[in-house]
């Protein structure tokens, strides 16, 4: 069973027949325990780590190679361990640029009993901000044969529009060339119309997965539906609607004439 044993290899099952199946399907992404849990409760089916809502829980900055491999993994295993639905990981570039680092990655991911993981063609790095296209490719290849033959979706990441490099062209011929080496489904996180997720989607032959929670995104659930997108993630939206709603609360807290009551009922009343 490569290192997958008992309840997580039936977990990355479920999790590559989520993939398989006809319908959308929505993977929430928490950073507590106590809310992963809450979002199993509520009835997600599976549940992704973010590395934006974790390095900011670490007081670091995302996409700058901020989180080591072994902190990434352990935090997806905590969450693994309390929950009973498939986790999967969001662990950017690999933590590494050579291909044999991604292969690590995924072994390291099978391993800890995760059901999938994103690999991004993001570098961390200012100088380069996205890998060549046949550098990205090889690492998504690299990691592909790292599978072997456990259940496990390996999700590559065309990262351009959240880069800076709106270029759709380009997005779509790397999401195709992870599609061709060997991804069980492609994400382009960025994008803001319908007709951006229809060229993708009409584009690869392998399910594609759209991040919701960006400004301006006018579609909804159905729409995504009918596109034939096969997966929605989160990303740290609800982390980031979370500490929103946390910085109102204690700013009024700090106005000493408010009423207390008031700033606490929303929590108290679930």
């Amino acid at each position: 069973m490569n290192g997958i044993a008992g309840s997580s290899y039936e977990r990355a099952q479920r999790f590559v027949e989520l993939h398989a199946g006809d319908e959308l399907f929505v993977m929430a992404n928490p950073t507590t325990i106590g809310v992963a849990q809450m979002l199993e409760r509520l009835g997600y089916p599976a549940l992704g780590t973010s590395s934006a809502a974790l390095a900011r829980s670490y007081g670091r900055r995302d996409g700058e190679n901020a989180l080591t491999r072994v902190e990434a993994i352990d935090h997806a295993k905590v969450l693994a361990a309390a929950t009973t639905v498939p986790i999967s990981g969001d662990f950017e570039n690999g933590y590494g640029d050579d291909p044999s680092a991604v292969a690590e990655t995924v072994r390291a991911s099978i391993d800890a009993g995760l059901a999938g993981c994103c690999i991004e063609d993001a570098t961390g790095r200012n100088d380069q901000a996205i890998y060549d296209p046949g550098l990205a490719a090889e690492r998504i290849a690299a990691g592909a044969e790292a599978i072997g033959d456990a259940p496990f979706v390996l999700v590559a990441r065309a990262e351009n529009f959240l880069h800076g490099r709106p270029d759709l062209h380009d997005t779509v011929a790397r999401l195709q060339s992870f599609e061709a080496a060997g991804a069980t489904a492609v994400y382009a996180p960025g994008f803001t119309t319908l007709e951006q997720v229809s060229a993708v989607v009409s584009s690869v032959g392998i399910p594609v997965n759209v991040l919701i929670g960006i400004p301006g995104q006018m579609f909804s659930l159905d729409d995504l539906a009918q596109a034939g997108v096969r997966r929605v993630s989160v990303g740290s939206g609800f982390e980031r609607v979370a500490n929103a709603a946390l910085r109102r609360a204690a700013e009024q807290l700090l106005d000493t004439s408010a009423p207390l009551g008031p700033m606490f009922s929303m929590a108290w009343s679930h």
